[in-house]
């Protein structure tokens, strides 16, 4: 088992930064990929990016390529969402989950644990 909990969502205004974090408990946190997704109301949920266990690899959904980056510390057991450039489009509540695989991977389904999200207003 594992615990996530997201911080760091609030309101913005278009262009604006935002720095997401995910603080993780339970079992070893180097044993997971990690990953963030979005969803907006009325929406499904989706990959927004998503770190492997040692960060050696990174991926990123087209629409965030260029403004967001994804990292992690494995010494604090948590994981990151810098968020630049920020555009009305981008509001969501935004998770993290963990994937007990090695690799990281943009299906929702591939993460066996989820945190509770976070809010991200981005006004015009």
């Amino acid at each position: 088992q594992v615990q996530l909990v997201e911080s760091g969502g609030g309101l913005v205004q278009a262009g604006g930064s935002l720095r997401l974090s995910c603080a993780a408990s339970g079992r070893t946190f180097s044993s997971f990929a990690m990953g963030w997704f979005r969803q907006a109301p009325g929406k499904e949920r989706e990959f927004v990016a998503a770190i492997s266990r040692s960060s050696v690899s990174t991926s990123y959904t087209d629409f965030v390529k260029g403004r967001f980056t994804v990292s992690r510390d494995n010494a604090k057991n948590t994981v990151y969402l810098q968020m630049n450039s920020l555009k009305p489009e981008d509001t969501a509540v935004y998770y993290c989950a963990a994937d007990l695989a090695a690799l990281p991977k943009s299906t929702p389904s591939n993460y066996a644990y989820w945190g509770q999200g976070t809010q991200v207003t981005v006004s015009s």
